[in-house]
């Protein structure tokens, strides 16, 4: 089975003299699953995201960099609060680098 992907940032015609059995439009968490199992069942797909990175908006801007953020955010909440410190893990000193905390949500997705 064959998956082909195109990335577009920009409006722009686009032709590989190839044919396609079926053309699946967004490479979100619908559109990458309709793709791959297209070309799974042995269909020449092709998958068109007008996005330059693929994965949709849960993957790139909701669902997962937010849950890596809340995530984070947990765990400077429980160090600060002192709930670390009810559970016996006690620190001192606790601050919060949000370049840090921002650069780790990029580098979840």
């Amino acid at each position: 089975p064959q998956v082909v992907l195109s990335l577009c940032s920009q409006r722009r015609s686009y032709s590989s003299g190839q044919e396609a059995d079926i053309v699946v439009i967004g490479s979100g968490p619908g559109g990458y699953v309709a793709a791959i199992k297209a070309a799974q069942l042995g269909m020449k797909t092709v998958c068109i995201e007008k996005n330059a990175t693929l994965g949709g908006t849960c993957l790139n801007v909701g669902c997962i960099p937010s849950k890596a953020l809340l995530n984070n955010s947990h765990y400077y909440h429980m160090a600060h609060s002192g709930d670390l410190a009810s559970r016996g893990i006690e620190s001192s000193g606790v601050t919060l680098n949000l370049d840090k905390m921002m650069q780790q949500k990029v580098n979840a997705v």
